[in-house]
């Protein structure tokens, strides 16, 4: 199957693409196996229905009043799951991570896409006025961000260690018959002792883009800018 209409293309390189391209639908299938492997999970723990502290909904709005929600009140209607994003940032973590800022900006842009089909809300051990004052700085303005710091959540989800250092991890919660929540998936960057950077790229277009290139992604932070 030609993919291009260009001339000049070597026998070498139209063998070779289309070898690629081999390795690319089988990558697909793989991930979709993958992917309906997830889905098909036994039935997660309940979990404790924590209390995370956020602010008006309006990010312009300042920080006040701020009250305090539980997990089970982030579910925004039955047969929804809830997906959270652990930021890092807070405690031992006083400067915000730099990649989790790129991640959340993309996730600005698409989150009312998003949650047409799932609950989306981004969780940090920060301060609530700390992390809301990133939040405009950002301009995250499509996003619930929440304050974690008084509890044990990011801790329990293995985003903070006993120290208080702080770590990205993406944590899928759904709600059973009887109202409880259960712990359906949590994926962290660290996904064995020699794969330290890449279990949740997903969730990110930018490294995915740079893939394609000749280059590849060059240094991790490299394509970072504030």
């Amino acid at each position: 199957m030609r993919m291009t209409h260009l001339g000049e293309e070597s026998a070498e390189y139209a063998r070779a693409r289309e070898e690629l391209r081999q390795a690319e639908i089988e990558l697909m299938r793989h991930r979709e196996r993958v992917a309906e492997q997830r889905r098909g999970l036994p039935q997660g723990p309940v979990v404790d229905d924590y209390v995370f502290e956020e602010g008006p909904a309006d990010l312009q709005a300042g920080d006040t009043p701020a009250t305090s929600v539980r997990l089970s009140e982030l579910f925004t209607g039955p047969g929804r799951d809830l997906v959270v994003y652990h930021f890092m940032y807070g405690k031992r973590q006083t400067e915000a991570c730099p990649m989790c800022t790129m991640w959340i900006d993309g996730f600005n842009g698409v989150a009312r896409h998003v949650t047409q089909n799932a609950d989306f809300v981004i969780v940090a051990a920060a301060e609530l006025p700390t992390l809301r004052d990133y939040g405009r700085s950002r301009q995250w303005t499509n996003l619930r961000l929440l304050s974690a710091g008084a509890g044990t959540f990011k801790y329990d989800l293995g985003s903070e260690d006993a120290e208080g250092n702080q770590d990205s991890t993406v944590s899928v919660f759904t709600r059973d018959d009887a109202g409880s929540v259960r712990h359906f998936y949590s994926a962290h960057p660290r996904m064995s002792d020699d794969i330290d950077q890449r279990g949740i790229d997903l969730l990110s277009p930018v490294w995915n883009i740079l893939d394609l290139t000749t280059r590849g992604r060059g240094e991790w932070f490299a394509a970072l800018d504030y």
